[in-house]
């Protein structure tokens, strides 16, 4: 599979793990080599794939989405002639365009259609069709070296990605961007290749059929994917469309019967079940590692979670065990906000995150926790405790070990704020997302008035506020800059407060700014 650009050339290397799929009239997907999740798998299965022993680190992963004016997402073989008048325009099928030792692994194309209207009413229907690119760039150890060390060479080939990516964008903006596959040229058109064209259409051999070239089924392969096919002996199976060979099941083990279409019609001598997969030297179940996952029966490889995630334990049988570690938050000077591993997903086992607030000279911190998700089945083993130092004996503003579902606000009781969170290996929960602001300590005793009223918290209209990020904001934005207070009109107030919560303040700011009166 190659796509046509300017100048340069991108490819995969495993050519023979190519399909194509025509979802629907107006939509197709297209791909080129193996996923990394899959890696592992398609090595187990059939050693002639080419190895990634010597891979350095997980590949590096870019989406880009390009926009085709006047074109559907049919696939029809260019004419003789527009191949000719390609002149210097180069295939993308051999090499990417940064260098020999980049390798694209995987390419990954989705092509949606749909009818875009023009402004008029009698004018036409406008056609708009949308290709989503994914690659997965692999790296080498050869490629590290004394004074590139394994972050530069990522930055580098991160960098030769969106260059080659810009170049392809050029492409398809001037209308140059077709498709290579199996020897035959294929480009985005409004119409799919007509029975008439099929002198021309495919290759010596293939056959056309529905208007375009009929490729191999599942459990059917040939040297190039395209019919005529030969179906998948005993002991093999093909699970993609489009394939030029067929993968053992491994350690002698049989199919039962020719043509089939998953490692599941393997002959095993156990069933395994989800989280689990079949070692075919060994003959039996073995639970996915932790950072894998597998959600079927009988499967041979576990899926590797996505991005930095990873799971809690081994054995996980869906993508949604898969969690990510990091601690979030932003540590503002004037406002800012901390939150708990994945959320707002369920935070992992056996993490813990420190944050330090230290806001500028004379200003004191404020703190809303709209809600906390903390499971106390295990008797207080996550814990979300905020005291003025890493000391156990400082003086501590806040500490909790179970779920509040009422928002509660309250000031810092010392002016720097040190917080950790802490999980153990027992039950998960939502966690929390935890936003404050840090306030002139001028205004040190209206804001404790504000906070320490109930009625800031007796009505559910109130309660709905601190839980809403958007008025927490504009509420933040005035108590941290309090001259922004005019730039709110008194009708965006009472379209974004309840009157309640309004005349609540109102009286406190009033009562504090002028005392006497």
């Amino acid at each position: 599979m190659a796509f046509l650009q300017q100048q340069g050339q991108l490819g995969a290397k495993q050519e023979s793990a190519r399909s194509t799929l025509q979802d629907s009239e107006n939509s197709y997907t297209l791909s080129c080599g193996v996923p990394v999740q899959q890696g592992k798998a398609q090595q187990k299965r059939n050693a002639t794939l080419p190895s990634c022993a010597d891979s350095l680190a997980p590949p590096i992963k870019q989406k880009a989405r390009f926009k085709i004016k006047d074109a559907k997402c049919h696939l029809r073989p260019r004419s003789k002639e527009k191949t000719k008048d390609a002149g210097k325009q180069a295939v993308l099928g051999g090499q990417f365009p940064c260098t020999d030792n980049c390798q694209v692994t995987f390419v990954n194309l989705k092509c949606d259609s749909s009818k875009k209207k023009r402004r008029g009413r009698k004018s036409p229907s406008k056609e708009v069709s949308h290709i989503t690119a994914e690659f997965e760039v692999e790296m080498k150890s050869e490629e590290v070296s004394d004074t590139c060390n394994i972050d530069c060479v990522r930055k580098r080939m991160e960098q030769k990605l969106q260059t080659a990516i810009k170049t392809l964008r050029k492409s398809i903006n001037k209308q140059q961007f077709y498709i290579q596959f199996s020897g035959t040229e294929y480009e985005v058109a409004q119409k799919p290749a007509k029975a008439t064209e099929g002198h021309e259409a495919c290759s010596t051999g293939q056959v056309l059929q529905d208007g375009k070239c009929g490729q191999c089924s599942p459990g059917h392969y040939s040297s190039d994917g395209f019919k005529p096919c030969r179906v998948c002996p005993l002991g093999t199976y093909q699970p993609e469309p489009g394939r030029t060979l067929c993968f053992p099941c491994g350690g002698g083990l049989v199919t039962k019967y020719e043509g089939a279409v998953s490692f599941q019609d393997c002959e095993t001598k156990v069933h395994c079940s989800p989280g689990h997969y079949y070692n075919s030297t060994t003959h039996r179940c073995i639970r996915c590692p932790i950072g894998t996952y597998q959600p079927e029966f009988g499967q041979n490889y576990c899926i590797t979670c996505p991005g930095n995630t990873s799971t809690d334990f081994d054995g996980s049988t869906n993508v949604t065990h898969c969690k990510n570690q990091h601690c979030g938050g932003e540590l503002g000077d004037y406002t800012g906000y901390i939150e708990s591993p994945n959320y707002p997903g369920d935070y992992p086992a056996n993490v813990e995150c420190i944050w330090n607030i230290n806001p500028p000279p004379k200003r004191r911190i404020l703190i809303v926790v709209p809600e906390i998700f903390l499971p106390i089945e295990d008797e207080c083993g996550d814990v979300l405790v905020m005291r003025k130092s890493a000391s156990p004996t400082s003086i501590t503003t806040y500490e909790t070990c179970q779920t509040y579902e009422r928002p509660i606000a309250f000031t810092s009781r010392s002016r720097k704020l040190w917080i950790q969170f802490k999980s153990n290996e027992g039950n998960s929960g939502k966690g929390f997302q935890v936003p404050y602001v840090t306030y002139d300590e001028d205004y040190q005793q209206l804001i404790e008035d504000i906070v320490r009223d109930g009625r800031l918290y007796a009505s559910e209209n109130h309660q709905e506020i601190l839980k809403d990020k958007k008025l927490i904001k504009a509420l933040f934005d005035v108590l941290a800059h309090p001259q922004n207070y005019f730039k709110y009109t008194a009708q965006e107030s009472k379209e974004m407060f309840p009157r309640s919560f309004i005349k609540l303040l109102r009286s406190k700011v009033s009562r504090f700014l002028r005392p006497y009166k």
